[in-house]
């Protein structure tokens, strides 16, 4: 079993899209706020198609052998101006398909992202992870992450 990760180009779409709503219906699951919040406007191959072409946006391919199994999505995001013009490389989305999971993939992918950002100069990194998904806060926790800033919620809905 050979793990690859690659950056998506516009070929990727149709696969990013796939995956996309995999990671959306266990995100709602989840939270019933994410895919009005957290997620991507609709239509989403637009969005996607979007963030592919935008220059802040780094979107990469997870595979197993050559398939596509997860993809991980970040964007440089500036500071407040008392940073001096620093940024922070925020991951927005990452996903592995759930047969994809405890072999690697995300970590591969995780540390693909921080290599290139990190050969851009960052030296700040977010990743956004929803309340009550331990996996995911134990994934970016075993890659050194540590939590900042929690985000509350209220709805009378």
């Amino acid at each position: 079993m050979e793990i690859g990760v690659r950056p998506a180009t516009e070929h990727d779409l149709d696969v990013l899209v796939d995956l996309y709503r995999v990671l959306e219906a266990e995100q709602t699951d989840l939270k019933d706020m994410w895919p009005l919040a957290d997620g991507l406007p609709e239509p989403v191959e637009t969005s996607m198609k979007e963030m592919l072409g935008d220059t802040d946006v780094r979107i990469f391919i997870g595979t197993i052998d050559d398939y596509p199994f997860g993809f991980i999505a970040t964007r440089s995001e500036g500071l407040l101006p008392q940073a001096a013009g620093k940024r922070v490389a925020a991951i927005r989305l990452v996903f592995t398909h759930p047969e994809a999971r405890g072999v690697g993939l995300g970590e591969a992918m995780i540390k693909s992202v921080l290599e290139h950002f990190r050969g851009e100069g960052f030296t700040r990194f977010d990743a956004y992870v929803l309340p009550g998904h331990r996996a995911a806060k134990n994934f970016f926790e075993s890659a050194g992450f540590a939590a900042r800033s929690i985000v509350m919620h209220h709805s009378d809905d």
